[in-house]
């Protein structure tokens, strides 16, 4: 039994308009609009995208709160020309220079039009490949834990883990990085971006969540109610949802 990082949940008072931003931002498109702002790769819909971890943007009454997202993407650039033209792009769509703190770094800091932050990346061989997401990037206080955590919870690879970093990729070596970050502080917001994911044809559902309880993850009340997707927490509060099989 294992379960997959299908796409990145992010919550937006516009859904639609954030959506359009990061199709625009990645290349992409909107590849369905209703309840939900589904963003992947050009072309017929397929759910879930075999290799991509796609976007899906999910209305909510409430603006983003003052304090940085626990889970970023950082966006991948092919040289120094991509990257300056990148950035570019993405203020023309309306992202907004954000100061964290970061000081003289090669990347830039910017947030979506409701205030979501991702980096632009400059340009790193690791990354090349990835499509336009680089990574994404949790933060959390013992990446070491949360490696052990996410190591168990997916079938993702665990390519490295230190004190201040771990990073996984997909069992097949394609699409972006699951990259956890130490970061001091703890979680004083609920999360406004997180992962969703699936189990695999053939495997139970609710198994899968058992499993997921026993290694430490906490159920969570969101509001949700009656929904066929099991609302979860990490050991460290990062929230993420366990979809069910379509």
């Amino acid at each position: 039994m294992a379960l997959r990082p299908v796409q990145v949940n992010v919550k937006a008072v516009d859904h639609l308009a954030v959506g359009r931003f990061w199709a625009a931002a990645l290349g992409w498109s909107v590849l369905r609009s209703g309840e939900t702002t589904y963003v992947g790769p050009a072309g017929d819909l397929v759910w879930p995208d075999p290799v991509t971890v796609c976007i899906d943007v999910v209305p909510v009454p409430e603006a983003k709160a003052a304090v940085k997202n626990r889970l970023h993407l950082d966006l991948a650039t092919t040289s120094p020309a991509h990257q300056a033209e990148l950035v570019a792009h993405v203020r023309a769509l309306g992202a907004t220079p954000v100061d964290l703190g970061q000081g003289d770094v090669p990347w830039t800091v910017l947030a979506d039009p409701e205030g979501n932050e991702f980096c632009v990346l400059e340009p790193r061989e690791v990354y090349r490949g990835t499509g336009p997401i680089a990574a994404m990037v949790l933060d959390c206080a013992d990446p070491r834990a949360m490696a052990r955590f996410w190591d168990e919870a997916t079938d993702w690879t665990l390519h490295e883990v230190t004190d201040d970093q771990a990073t996984f990729r997909s069992a097949g070596g394609t699409g972006p990085y699951l990259e956890l970050l130490r970061v001091p502080g703890a979680k004083t917001a609920p999360d406004r971006v997180h992962l969703d994911l699936l189990p695999y044809p053939g495997d139970d559902k609710a198994a899968e969540v058992a499993r997921l309880r026993a290694l430490g993850a906490t159920d969570l009340d969101v509001g949700q109610g009656d929904v066929p997707w099991t609302c979860l927490a990490d050991p460290e509060e990062h929230e993420f949802c366990v979809l069910a099989l379509p």
